[in-house]
């Protein structure tokens, strides 16, 4: 069963943002007694990068990102953390680097948001930047990218599914809250479109436990960070054709004040616009915060309206108008980063 991530291409994940009109889709199933209307000011820019890569910018070693950082019209960073730089040995937490990070823009009067990957696209899975007690208690699994658009690749990610794994993931999640909640800007769970590669699995997945997990998950972050916005990226589910699991954590967002967001901000895209973004769309104004990622394979994709590559009033104007996005996340790559602020 292929999930079509990003339908672009898979996201460079090592260590780790639009004009409304051409919805031509399904409507989401609108948001019973919606909540309070959510205002949806201007959005904020920040940048998106791994941890390493913002380490060798404030060191210096990357003066071009450094500079970004400081730039007038970007409000913070989100820094994209794998599960084995919080967590050595199991119950060993290691927060440095985020203290590190944390001074750093809070001097600057920046904000941090953190994603905590515990997924990786393309690398091997002995390679998977996941605590190495869990790969040794078997809970890693084997996926599989097979975009329309990309040559087939292969990856790994915790086997969410096993109880065992998700207590030692979710026991990170508390520790974490206890040191940084209400520091940070907020901290998401990446996508959700995954495709575990089932002819090599050795972890009994299967699409329901995947998604019941993920659940679980996103209810316990938003338990424990009570301060600290915390924010579930949803883009594409297994064997979800008609919808109903996106469904129910739409609603769970909206009943429980989670944010939500994406790994990618594609204007008019079709599997997008079949799937998350009509969620998105319908439930923007009962959600208390949406924010969006605009990575590399999107600055390269084709705006179907123009044949050319998006520009950056597309992606913003789209990203607020129609899904309702207040922050985006860009990679250093956009071309207006590569100019001086106005």
């Amino acid at each position: 069963m292929m999930t079509q991530r990003g339908a672009v291409g898979s996201v460079v994940l090592t260590a780790v943002a639009l004009t409304a009109g051409a919805g031509v889709v399904a409507a989401a199933p609108a948001p019973a007694k919606a909540a309070a209307s959510v205002s949806h000011g201007k959005v904020t820019d920040n940048l998106y990068m791994s941890l390493g890569d913002f380490e060798d910018a404030v060191s210096g070693e990357n003066p071009k990102i450094k500079a970004m950082i400081d730039r007038s019209d970007i409000g913070g960073v989100q820094v994209v953390v794998p599960w084995k730089a919080l967590e050595g040995k199991k119950g060993e937490y290691k927060w440095s680097r985020l203290d590190n990070a944390l001074k750093y823009l809070q001097e600057r009067h920046k904000k941090l948001f953190v994603q905590v990957q515990d997924r990786f696209f393309d690398v091997a899975m002995k390679d998977a930047n996941i605590p190495q007690y869990v790969k040794d208690e078997g809970g890693v699994a084997p996926t599989i990218d097979e975009n329309p658009d990309n040559p087939t690749t292969h990856g790994a990610m915790a086997a969410q599914w096993n109880k065992d794994v998700r207590a030692d993931f979710q026991a990170m999640l508390k520790a974490m809250a206890r040191k940084f909640d209400g520091k940070l800007a907020g901290v998401n769970l990446p996508e959700t479109a995954v495709e575990v590669d089932t002819k090599t699995d050795r972890t009994k997945y299967t699409s329901k436990s995947y998604i019941d997990a993920e659940i679980d998950n996103m209810r316990y972050g938003k338990k424990v960070f009570t301060k600290t916005q915390f924010i579930q990226y949803i883009n594409f589910l297994p064997d979800d054709d008609d919808h109903k699991r996106m469904k129910e954590m739409f609603d769970l967002a909206r009943a429980k004040k989670i944010g939500i967001g994406g790994p990618d901000t594609l204007p008019d895209r079709k599997y997008q616009m079949e799937n998350s973004y009509k969620f998105l769309h319908e439930y923007k104004n009962a959600l208390p915060l949406v924010a969006m990622a605009v990575q590399e394979p999107d600055i390269n994709a084709k705006d179907p309206k123009t044949g050319k590559p998006f520009t950056r009033e597309r992606f913003t104007d789209f990203a607020h108008d129609y899904l309702g996005a207040r922050q985006m996340f860009w990679t250093t790559e956009a071309d207006w980063l590569q100019k001086p602020a106005t």
